[in-house]
C-alpha cells in the first residue's frame, strides 16, 4: 500500500471523522441548542444530518477517491478528463487558508486556557474575574500570538510527515483520547445535583417551540458540523483505497460527528443547569467564561475534582481544534505538492507561515486593530463569514450539480459501488437528494446566511 494512501479502513475512518469533529461540536452545537430550544432543535438537526449533510459528504468521498491525487485532478477525471469544473480544485486551496487563519486563533484560546487548567488559575474566581481575564486575554497584542504559533506548528509537523506517519498516526492516537475526556466529562457532569434539568432540555422535545428559524438554524448547523462544501472531505477521500464502502464509512463518519455533538451537550447542559444564574443558550462565552465558573461552583469543596475537571475539558478542546486543524492545512498543501511538485514539507512550511501572518490580523482585530474593518467586519468575523455564508454553501451547492448533473451517472454508480462489488440498495436516494433536494436546502442556508431571507 503506498505511503500517498491511508494503511487501513480504520485509521481512514477516524481522520475523517477527525477533520469533521471540531470546536463547532464543542462549542457552535451546544449554543445552537441551547438558543433554539434543546431536544427538538436536536431530532430536526438528525434528520438533516441524514438527509442532507451526510449525502453531500458521501458525493465529496467519491469525487476524491475517484481521484486518488488531489481535489483539482478529481473533478477533471471524474469528468472524463474535461476541464469544466477544474475551478473547483482551488476552493480547498483558499478555504483551508482562510478557515485555519481564524480557527487557529480560538485554537490558540483553547491551548491558553488549557495551560490555565494545568497551572490551576481558576481556583477562587468569581464569574466577573473570569470575564475580565477572557477579555483581556483576547484584547493582548502578544500572548494570543505565541498560542496561534504554538498550534499552527503543531499541525504542521503532524501534515509534514505525511498520510500514514503523520496524519493518520495522529488520529488514531487524538480521536480515542478525545471520546474518552467525553465520557469522563459526561460521567462527572451527569453526576451534579441538577443534571436531570439539563438532560430533559437535550433530550425531552418540545415542539411547541419548533418555529421556521429552528428548523432552517438545524438545517445549517448539520450542514457545517461536517465541513461539507469546501471539498476538505474530497481531500482526505483522495487518499482512501479502493475497497473502503462509502456509504458505510461515509455514515460511520456523520454517526460519529453526531455522537460527540452530543456527548459535549450531556457535558455543558447538566454544568449550566446546576449553576445559579446561568442560561443554557449563553453563546461562545459558554466555553471560556462561563464553564470554568461551572468547575469552581460545582466542585468547590472538591478542589482537585475542579482541577481535574477543568484541565480534561480544555485539552479535550485542544485535541479537536488540533484534529480539525491538521485537515484545513492539508486541504491548501495538498495542491501544492501534487500540483505544483513541492515536497509535502515545504508546502506544508508555506501555507502554515501564510496562515500565521493572518492569524496576526484576526487575533489583532480583537486588540488594537479592532477598528480596522472591511465591509464593517474585522479580520476574524470577515473570514468566518466569507468561509461560513458563502464558500461553504455555494462549494456544497456547485458539488451537487457536479456530481448529480455533469457527471455520467454509470461513473458515479461504479464509484459508489465499488464498481459493482458493493450492493447499494440506497443509491436512487442519494442520487435524489444530491440532484434535487441538497441544492434547494442549500439554497435556503446561503439566502438565510446573507440575510436575504428572513424567518
Amino acid at each position: 500500500m503506498s505511503s500517498n494512501n491511508f494503511a487501513g479502513k480504520i485509521g481512514a475512518i477516524l481522520a475523517t471523522a477527525g477533520s469533521a469533529v471540531g470546536l463547532g461540536n464543542v462549542w457552535r452545537f451546544p449554543t445552537e441548542t441551547g438558543t433554539h430550544g434543546g431536544a427538538a432543535f436536536l431530532l430536526i438537526y438528525i434528520g438533516f444530518m441524514l438527509l442532507l449533510a451526510a449525502p453531500i459528504m458521501i458525493a465529496e468521498l467519491a469525487i476524491g477517491r475517484h481521484g486518488q491525487r488531489d481535489v483539482l485532478y478529481a473533478f477533471k477525471k471524474m469528468n472524463g478528463g474535461r476541464g469544466h469544473w477544474a475551478f473547483m480544485g482551488y476552493l480547498p486551496v483558499v478555504a483551508g487558508i482562510l478557515v485555519l487563519s481564524y480557527y487557529a486563533v480560538v485554537a490558540g484560546w483553547t491551548l491558553e486556557y488549557a495551560f490555565r487548567a494545568l497551572t490551576n488559575d481558576f481556583f477562587n474566581k468569581t464569574q466577573a474575574t473570569f470575564q475580565q481575564d477572557f477579555t483581556t486575554f483576547i484584547a493582548d497584542p502578544l500572548r494570543p500570538l505565541f498560542w496561534i504559533f504554538l498550534i499552527l506548528a503543531l499541525t504542521f509537523g503532524i501534515v509534514a510527515l505525511g498520510i500514514q506517519r503523520g496524519i493518520e498516526r495522529g488520529a488514531k492516537i487524538m480521536m480515542p483520547i478525545l471520546f474518552i475526556f467525553l465520557i469522563v466529562l459526561v460521567v462527572c457532569s451527569l453526576s451534579l445535583p441538577n443534571a436531570s434539568r439539563g438532560i430533559t432540555f437535550l433530550l425531552n422535545p418540545d415542539f411547541s417551540k419548533v418555529t421556521p428559524h429552528t428548523i432552517l438554524s438545524a438545517m445549517g448547523q448539520s450542514f457545517f458540523t461536517l465541513s461539507v462544501g469546501i471539498c476538505c472531505l474530497c481531500t482526505y477521500a483522495c487518499y482512501f483505497r479502493k475497497d473502503v464502502n462509502l456509504f458505510k464509512d461515509g455514515l460511520t463518519v456523520a454517526i460519529i460527528d453526531t455522537a460527540v455533538a452530543i456527548m459535549s451537550g450531556l457535558v455543558i447542559f447538566p454544568a449550566v443547569y446546576s449553576v445559579p444564574g446561568l442560561t443554557a443558550d449563553a453563546g461562545p462565552a459558554l466555553v471560556f467564561i462561563t464553564l470554568p465558573n461551572v468547575f469552581q461552583y460545582v466542585f468547590g469543596n472538591m478542589p482537585v475534582v475542579a482541577y481535574c475537571a477543568s484541565l480534561i475539558f480544555y485539552m479535550l478542546l485542544v485535541m479537536a481544534a488540533l484534529t480539525s486543524s491538521i485537515s484545513m492545512l492539508e486541504m491548501s498543501s495538498a495542491f501544492f505538492h501534487k500540483e505544483k511538485g513541492m515536497s509535502r514539507p515545504m508546502a506544508a512550511l508555506v501555507m502554515s507561515i501564510i496562515c500565521m501572518i493572518l492569524s496576526i490580523a484576526c487575533s489583532l482585530s480583537f486588540g488594537i486593530w479592532n477598528e480596522i474593518t472591511i465591509l464593517g467586519l474585522g479580520f476574524f468575523d470577515l473570514f468566518d463569514t466569507v468561509v461560513a455564508k458563502i464558500l461553504m454553501p455555494i462549494g456544497g451547492f456547485l458539488i451537487c450539480i457536479y456530481l448529480g448533473w455533469s457527471v455520467k451517472g454509470d461513473v458515479v454508480f461504479n464509484e459508489v459501488t465499488n464498481n459493482h462489488t458493493l450492493h447499494q440498495p440506497l443509491y436512487p436516494v442519494f442520487m435524489f437528494v444530491i440532484r434535487y433536494f441538497a441544492p434547494t436546502c442549500i439554497f435556503l442556508i446561503f439566502l438565510s446566511g446573507l440575510g436575504i431571507l428572513k424567518i
